[in-house]
């Protein structure tokens, strides 16, 4: 395995192994991992605090999760994952935005799906956004007046994150909020991994009418590190496939619209 700061060459095999399983999953339990390799909890915990100071993944309570620098699947190759599903979905939750609208986009590839059939619909809205990725995708197309919000830029994807984009958000309304995510927690409620993007989620949220969450069928049975809000603060959720009959439910008694591209 390769990895951008050039140090998989001095760790061990099973540390190498567990930055793929963190890698593919985005969190990994200590118990998950010692019953995988058949080892002490203490073992796993030890090879986590290694890696940790070597950047290959990130020390949380209870497990490790992956960094947006090192091992989370890359930029180009999360473009390529369930790519025609993420069309799709692009698809599907550009349609439940009306003309003439007030629109946050979040940053992630599902949301850059979005903001690609707004272009190609020649959709006229007002769009704001914290991904440099969207914006380079929503520049100079004339029906569409776009804002993008200051910040400090994190990671491959060109995310914007800190207080002065928080606080730039609490001025905007928005008519709908189009937020990506990781995975779920056990109640529905959607998560991710990074709190800093966490936060800019649920400013958006608090400001707009009505929130679209999208996510492609890979992160139905995946979860990450913080809950981004509860179930019910979810107006629309987009997928690719059904989701699963416990999120489903959850979903219909959350009120949750389940629409699927």
């Amino acid at each position: 395995m390769t990895t951008t700061n050039g140090m998989a060459d001095e760790i061990t095999p099973r540390q190498r192994e567990i930055v793929e399983i963190v890698g593919e999953k985005g969190f990994a339990t200590i118990e998950a991992l010692a019953q995988h390799f058949s080892v002490s909890t203490q073992s796993i915990r030890r090879d986590i605090i290694q890696l940790d100071k070597t950047r290959l993944l990130q020390r949380f309570h209870g497990g490790a999760g992956a960094t947006d620098t090192t091992v989370r699947l890359g930029y180009a190759e999360k473009h390529n994952r369930a790519a025609e599903g993420k069309v799709r979905i692009g698809k599907a939750a550009a349609a439940l935005v009306p003309d003439g609208a007030s629109v946050f986009l979040d940053v992630g590839t599902t949301v850059e799906a979005v903001a690609r059939e707004l272009r190609n619909r020649g959709a006229r809205c007002r769009a704001f956004t914290t991904s440099l990725a969207t914006a380079m995708i929503l520049a100079g197309h004339g029906d569409i007046e776009l804002h993008v919000f200051g910040g400090t830029s994190r990671g491959p994807d060109g995310s914007l994150v800190g207080a002065e984009t928080v606080a730039a958000i609490g001025e905007i309304h928005f008519d709908c909020a189009v937020l990506g995510l990781s995975g779920f927690d056990a109640d529905g409620a959607p998560m991710d991994f990074d709190l800093d993007k966490i936060a800019v989620k649920r400013a958006a949220l608090r400001r707009a009418d009505r929130t679209i969450a999208v996510g492609d069928a890979t992160k139905f049975g995946r979860r990450a590190v913080a809950r981004i809000a509860p179930l019910e603060d979810i107006r629309h959720l987009v997928a690719n496939e059904a989701p699963p009959a416990t999120l489903a439910a959850a979903c219909v008694r959350a009120g949750v619209d389940l629409v699927v591209g």
